[in-house]
């Protein structure tokens, strides 16, 4: 429960001040990752870790009907604005097997201590042919292990090859200096998706010159 009271402490700076310094353009890609993995649709799509439901437009926008979950009170009361939402734990979501005909996880993995978990209850609750999107911080290039002050020359550091939690961070202007995130090298990311039952369709990755974000379209098996 360390990660709710965090971002409950910081709700009101990630509303007014962070979503407003990152909103200008997509310049690491995240809506157009969503785009091009989501793809358009007409069903019920949850988003897990809604936060703010600042994705929601674009979930719309694709013609799908979006509703969120969120560990954070205070999060979620700047989204029932944007989506309906509620307060649930993505590690045992409130719903029925097969539920949801899309479901997406924007930019919070690194949020998750349990993201293995997280996937299996995200394609419990997706019905069979469902797609399931990962939008996130990109495993090579992010993490304590990465200083990025400078984005033409980006310095690795040892430390990618580990599992850890951490809020060191170059970037006194971001999220993980303030409530820590969790690192998963790319190949345990990925086999996480595998034992959760997935099916992987495409990948993306968002940023540049090195990338910021890394993202991939699942299917549930029909």
């Amino acid at each position: 429960m360390g990660t709710v009271a965090a971002y409950d402490q910081i709700a009101d700076w990630y509303e007014t001040e962070f979503l407003v310094g990152s909103s200008d353009a997509d310049t690491i890609g995240i809506n157009r990752s969503l785009r091009d993995l989501l793809g358009a649709g007409s069903g019920t799509c949850l988003e897990i870790g809604c936060g703010t439901g600042v994705h929601a437009a674009a979930v719309r926008d694709l013609g799908w009907t979006p509703i969120g979950v969120d560990l954070s009170t205070r999060m979620l009361r700047y989204a029932i604005d944007r989506l309906p939402a509620m307060r649930a734990d993505a590690e045992a979501l409130p719903f029925p097997d097969a539920t949801f005909d899309a479901v997406i996880a924007m930019m919070v993995h690194t949020d998750m201590p349990a993201y293995p978990r997280v996937l299996h209850e995200a394609a419990r609750v997706l019905r069979p042919g469902g797609a399931f999107v990962h939008v996130g911080v990109h495993p090579c290039f992010c993490g304590g292990f990465a200083d990025g002050s400078d984005r033409a020359a980006l310095v690795i550091r040892p430390g990618y090859l580990e599992h850890y939690w951490t809020k060191d961070s170059w970037n006194t202007n971001g999220v993980r200096d303030k409530v820590g995130a969790s690192h998963w090298p790319l190949p345990q990311l990925l086999t996480m998706f595998l034992d959760a039952g997935l099916v992987f369709e495409r990948f993306t990755e968002g940023g540049e010159p090195t990338p910021v974000t890394f993202s991939v379209g699942c299917r549930k098996p029909a």
